[in-house]
């Protein structure tokens, strides 16, 4: 094990090199390792035809994470999780410049784990009826992408999905907080752990080289043992961060200790939001929780409000949010911090989050709307020409006890007034939410009613089931016009229940707590 300069990291990495990184947005992402790799690229046009596998999308949208190795020529071959967050690569593959893969999210960080034990993929029935299954575009996002790494097998007569895996792993590029002279990694002020270990293990036995970017060396022996996540015999070089600006714990945030620490006690008295059409949507959603729903899951956007919805009535403790990097209790944070969680009560590895997430341990999930067809089937992965990816949605809302899709009725400049226990729409969205077609199954109506899995959709005006024969209106909001301002929107005609009500008056009044 040796420490080296960011710079000697960039020089060392070869042409047509597999290349894994770890990071969760901003969290665990090596920001200077990657910045360097940029500038020696820019520099020396070095290194080329990497082929980039990563679990979870790292990036702010605009320039850093990996965005900084968003160079025709650089990447080669993109597998990854999410790729909202990185768009610079995302229009690579627009262009087919470059080979590009949308995985599940948790099934690369499995994958990872299984490469480790020597194994040459994955099985799951994550995927199944989406974009991701053979049937339909195996994963792939683009023309020139031809392989097919996605296949169906057979076991005990029911269907799996094979997700082959990189022959080996060249380079792995993660982050820890901690060095000691040995080069054990420890890991207390990263908001996540992810796949840090897992990943450097498969580097280790696929015989590549594991680099981390640490924020501080320390003496042998000043490391407790259990706080050491990535033991020095699967590390290969260390860089120490020469700047802090390098190595937040958050891309916006540098540091905070509430995201490590469950003891902090925090001023949680907050002002109530507007009423507006958010909150009548977190409202209806937090309605689907009982009492036995114990563990949730909130998708980042629309799905936050659900848990300031439940803090507003004094509820929040009686429900364990969790977030599909690895956090479980404590506040879900939110923006370019999202995946780490405030007072948390446990961090466990990214892997066994989605273990358990992929076993059904989810009573609820709450998750974004995006594009929602007849049947039921959700698309927030593709939007013309725009690559966001899957990140864990699939694995979150495929296996859920119960799934409820929020978000608003249309999109593009919906103004909403909620008075006097009513929705008035003063001005429509210029896009419709509800189409014949999705561009890309992300959430598979089909596989859902084959698991008998309660699926709901909310708007601000409108709440949808999934029913056997498709999309079934259930209830509108007071003021709201049937005709005119659900049907006319939509782009087909639900089903409509034989015993369509209106949604609950006190979702539309100033104070408002769950019954449970």
């Amino acid at each position: 094990m040796k420490f080296i300069s960011a710079k000697e990291v960039a020089k060392k990495i070869e042409n047509h090199s597999i290349v894994a990184t770890g990071g969760f947005v901003g969290i665990g992402v090596a920001e200077e390792v990657l910045t360097e790799i940029e500038n020696h690229y820019l520099e020396n046009k070095q290194p080329t035809n990497l082929t980039l596998i990563y679990a979870a999308g790292q990036g702010d949208g605009k320039n850093k994470g990996l965005n900084h190795l968003a160079y025709e020529g650089m990447v080669n071959k993109v597998i990854g999780g999410h790729w909202g967050l990185a768009p610079k690569l995302g229009n690579l593959a627009l262009e087919n410049k470059i080979q590009g893969y949308n995985l599940p999210q948790g099934v690369i960080s499995h994958m990872f784990r299984d490469l480790a034990s020597g194994k040459k993929g994955t099985i799951s029935k994550i995927g199944i009826g989406t974009f991701v299954d053979p049937q339909l575009q195996g994963g792939k996002v683009n023309e020139i992408t031809s392989e097919e790494i996605v296949k169906e097998i057979f076991i005990d007569d029911e269907r799996h999905l094979y997700f082959k895996a990189p022959s080996k792993i060249d380079f792995a590029i993660l982050r820890g907080t901690l060095a000691d002279e040995d080069g054990n990694i420890s890991l207390e002020k990263e908001a996540l752990t992810l796949e840090s270990l897992a990943l450097a293990m498969a580097t280790k036995n696929s015989g590549g080289k594991v680099v981390v970017q640490v924020e501080k060396k320390v003496k042998n022996g000043s490391i407790n043992p259990k706080l050491v996540g990535i033991p020095s015999i699967f590390v290969d070089y260390v860089v120490l961060c020469s700047d802090v600006k390098y190595h937040h714990q958050t891309f916006p945030t540098e540091y905070d200790e509430s995201f490590v620490n469950s003891s902090i006690l925090l001023n949680n008295t907050k002002e109530k939001s507007v009423l507006d059409e958010r909150k009548v949507i977190a409202r209806r959603c937090a309605m689907f929780l009982s009492k036995d729903d114990k563990i949730l899951n909130y998708g980042i956007g629309m799905p936050e409000g659900i848990a300031e919805v439940l803090r507003d009535g004094n509820q929040e403790h009686l429900f364990t949010p969790t977030v599909e990097p690895g956090a479980i209790g404590g506040t879900p944070a939110g923006g370019l911090s999202f995946g780490a969680s405030v007072t948390p009560q446990a961090i466990i590895d990214q892997p066994y989050q989605f273990d358990f997430y992929d076993g059904g341990g989810l009573d609820v999930a709450f998750l974004g709307l995006a594009q929602c067809d007849s049947n039921g089937d959700i698309n927030v992965s593709k939007f013309g020409p725009k690559i966001a990816g899957c990140g864990g949605f699939i694995n979150i809302s495929q296996n859920a006890k119960k799934v409820v899709f929020c978000g608003t009725f249309t999109a593009g400049g919906l103004k909403v007034q909620v008075k006097d226990g009513k929705i008035n729409i003063l001005t429509e969205g210029k896009s419709k939410k509800f189409i014949k077609e999705v561009e890309q199954i992300t959430f598979s109506s089909k596989t859902a009613n084959l698991n008998n899995q309660p699926v709901y959709y909310v708007t601000e005006r409108a709440v949808f089931k999934l029913s056997k024969n498709g999309l079934e209106l259930i209830e509108i909001a007071p003021g709201v016009d049937l005709e005119k301002d659900i049907l006319d929107n939509m782009e087909f005609r639900p089903i409509i229940s034989s015993e369509l009500k209106l949604m609950d008056k006190k979702i539309f009044e100033d104070d408002f707590k769950l019954d449970l």
